[in-house]
């Protein structure tokens, strides 16, 4: 497979096909992603995906799902989006699952007429970026948008029954306004009621502003305590059901899983016992992005 750079994807996806389609990210903007500051962003080449679709229809016929990086797909024209997926449908038949990152912007560009259409050619899967719902740190980070211009994008999602996975950042918000970035992130959680939650831990990279910002002793990031108070908050807010909840990405320091509501308690209770020590936590040393 030909690949330009490092590829990111969600640790849900470790088994598909990978399937590069742009390079970097459209917007690349926020302030604590090192994902793709050494990538200019670009989509590839009819040629090039083409050449990697025929790489994996000889060699990955075992593997029932594809992902489609790197971190801004969805930006792609709805014509261009519609050829790509007839492609993998024709070329990967055994594929039953296609999954991308869609930021807000990205979701919007689309109509619910565009996005039944690609779930109709195989697209089952959005994973998405919320970060924090708390306006002050979304603009702070750099996101450009606002709760609300990120509650429209997974309300157009919702109206097509495709799955939506969202991410949020603890920790994001630095020492000081992490209660009120946990009770600003559950409401819009709430609003945005998405299939899936994923909750990870901020690492500032030195490739970053954000990490900069830290290094300098400028941005003050919650130590394993107040994440976990952040994450008792976060989970004590979120108010939209079913939803599965995951905070077991390597970045964490307690590694929680379960269904909302059904496993709220559960969850808390392992909060708890990590707050009183009664429950280890991962060591530093153990912690990666």
């Amino acid at each position: 497979m030909n690949y330009e750079g490092d590829i990111i994807r969600p640790p849900s996806e470790a088994d598909s096909i990978i399937l590069q389609v742009t390079v970097g990210c459209s917007h690349n903007r926020c302030t604590f992603c090192g994902a793709y500051k050494d990538k200019k962003f670009r989509i590839r080449s009819e040629e090039e995906v083409l050449e990697n679709i025929a790489f994996a229809a000889q060699y990955c016929g075992n593997q029932k799902r594809v992902f489609l990086a790197d971190g801004d797909v969805l930006i792609l024209s709805q014509k261009r989006l519609t050829a790509l997926f007839k492609r993998i449908k024709k070329h990967l038949p055994q594929v039953t699952r296609i999954a991308l990152y869609g930021n807000a912007r990205a979701i919007r560009s689309k109509s619910v007429e565009d996005l039944l259409e690609l779930q109709h050619l195989g697209l089952h899967r959005i994973y998405m970026g919320l970060e924090s719902g708390d306006n002050t740190i979304l603009a702070a980070v750099k996101k450009d948008e606002t709760d609300h211009s990120m509650i429209m994008a997974a309300e157009l999602v919702r109206k097509t029954g495709i799955f939506l996975s969202v991410t949020v950042l603890l920790g994001v918000a630095g020492k000081h306004l992490s209660i009120q970035h946990a009770k600003e992130t559950a409401r819009v959680l709430s609003r945005m009621a998405p299939k899936q939650i994923a909750a990870l831990c901020l690492m500032p990279l030195q490739n970053t502003e954000l990490g900069i910002q830290y290094a300098s002793g400028e941005f003050q990031l919650p130590n394993a305590r107040g994440m976990l108070l952040e994450l008792r908050e976060l989970l004590q807010g979120i108010q939209c059901s079913p939803v599965q909840f995951m905070a077991n990405h390597a970045s964490n320091y307690l590694p929680l899983s379960g269904r909302l509501p059904r496993d709220r308690e559960r969850m808390l209770n392992g909060i708890e016992q990590a707050l009183l020590g009664k429950q280890s936590l991962v060591e530093e040393r153990f912690r990666a992005l």
